[in-house]
């Protein structure tokens, strides 16, 4: 059937019919999964129109796909993390849900004590198996809506499952059903995507779960779970791989309301990020990610680089408090225990730091030059430099004057006698083998030393 779309100007096909592909053998895609070499990135040149949603936003699975790589959070920390995540959020719900487990009675004593909160924004969504006895779990807690894991590539329905596709799809769409009946949401999480047969059996279970839908009258959502990081945002890149090509096809042939349809992605082959922001572009309004990146093997997209990543690409925070992450990172670090590498973007504790002296330099007659955007605005984070022997001059000037609050005609040059003095005790340190950073105690020794009257003028910063 062809339907004029207004905003193309163009009459477009709007029905596409696909029928199950029920092979007795798996397809395990050999000629780009051979495993015993890194994956293949196939092309077929076919480009596919960007088409981004109306609105995007983002949804969190901390307590759920990141809980499993690290030790499991406690009932305070939940709550404490859930608190930050609403402050974060912002009253426009750009966090617009959080997904929990419901299996031990901790898991549930957490949402009934994050449920007091009140919040309208992140809602608390459920994570089940397909299983239609979890379905009480679900229903005991109150919960609206809840994911159910719904694996989709042969290499779970096959060797995992050990079924055909068709007895696959046949299990999940009695699990979904009895999830309509019960009047909750079903969030079909289709694992493992990006190495799906798309046509053979991702659109048309996505077009039985549509009619589904229709004759309940409830929404089912699709989870796009790109588990192991395959995905790839090259232009003309076939399918499985293809992220542009799986959003595309979700939203445009399969016939999923933007809405409904949300990105899942990995961070195996260091494309987490972008492949979230490109599912955003080409039809997909929900990107799904953890604080930190915390997840399975390495993890999900950073809740805090997609907030960043929607700014850049919408040019508004909408309500967001991005100066939240700062907290969420020292939260984590202090009561948690979780170390951050220190050069991770935006929390890290050496993201905004330069060791090198010509980039001091030039942050000392303006940051911007060196320094991403107004770090301290935005973050609650002071540009700042670590002192080695790579320093120089201007690394030194730009320590004392950032320590003791000097401004203007204040300033501690990089010519200062004192500077200078600094300077060769430094490169002494490193000329008798000195391998580390030099503490922020010793730099006040030598600033006491060189400089008494600013520290005895009351300068000093406690």
């Amino acid at each position: 059937m062809l339907k004029y779309n207004k905003v193309t100007k163009t009459l477009e096909q709007d029905e596409f019919s696909y029928s199950l592909q029920d092979p007795e053998t798996p397809n395990l895609y050999r000629d780009i999964y051979s495993y015993g070499a890194v994956p293949s990135i196939p092309f077929n040149h076919r480009i596919v129109p960007m088409n981004p949603p109306d609105e995007i936003w983002i949804t969190d699975t901390t307590f759920r796909d990141g809980q499993q790589s690290m030790p499991p959070f406690t009932v305070k920390q939940i709550v404490d993390v859930f608190d930050m995540l609403h402050k974060l959020s912002g009253p426009k719900g750009m966090i617009r849900q959080t997904e929990f487990f419901l299996y031990t009675d901790k898991d549930r004593k957490a949402v009934e004590k994050c449920m007091e909160r009140g919040y309208k924004f992140p809602e608390i969504t459920g994570w089940i198996r397909a299983v239609k006895e979890d379905f009480k779990l679900v229903k005991a807690m109150g919960l609206k809506e809840t994911g159910i894991l719904t694996s989709v590539s042969d290499y779970h329905i096959f060797l995992k499952l050990k079924k055909k596709r068709s007895q696959a799809m046949k299990g999940y769409l009695e699990v979904v059903s009895a999830a309509l009946d019960q009047g909750i949401i079903p969030r079909c999480h289709f694992e493992d995507i990006t190495r799906a047969d798309f046509y053979g059996f991702v659109v048309p279970f996505v077009q039985e779960l549509m009619k589904l839908s229709r004759e309940a009258k409830i929404p089912i959502k699709i989870r796009a779970c790109d588990t192991l990081g395959y995905g790839v945002t090259f232009p003309g890149v076939a399918l499985p791989r293809s992220v542009k090509g799986i959003a595309h096809g979700l939203s445009k042939i399969a016939g999923v309301p933007s809405e409904w349809l949300e990105w899942h992605g990995h961070n195996d082959f260091y494309k987490g990020v972008i492949n979230a922001s490109t599912a955003w572009l080409y039809g997909i309004s929900a990107a799904n990610g953890a604080l930190l990146g915390i997840g399975e093997r390495t993890g999900n997209s950073p809740i805090e680089s997609l907030l960043i990543e929607y700014q850049q690409l919408k040019g508004t925070t909408n309500g967001m408090d991005t100066t939240v992450i700062t907290d969420i990172a020292n939260y984590f670090e202090k009561e948690i225990g979780y170390k951050i590498p220190g050069n991770t973007p935006f929390v890290g504790s050496k993201f905004n730091v330069t060791k090198a002296g010509i980039h001091a330099d030039g942050i000392n007659k303006d940051e911007e030059i060196y320094n991403i955007f107004d770090t301290r605005k935005i973050l609650k984070r002071e540009v700042d430099v670590e002192i080695t022997d790579k320093s120089g001059l201007a690394g030194i000037s730009f320590w004392i004057n950032s320590r003791l609050h000097l401004e203007g005609s204040a300033k501690v040059g990089k010519d200062h006698p004192a500077v200078k003095e600094i300077k060769l005790w430094i490169d002494s340190e490193y000329q008798h083998g000195r391998t580390t950073s030099i503490a922020e105690s010793e730099m006040w020794l030598q600033i006491e030393q060189h400089i008494p009257e600013l520290v005895n003028n009351g300068r000093k910063k406690i």
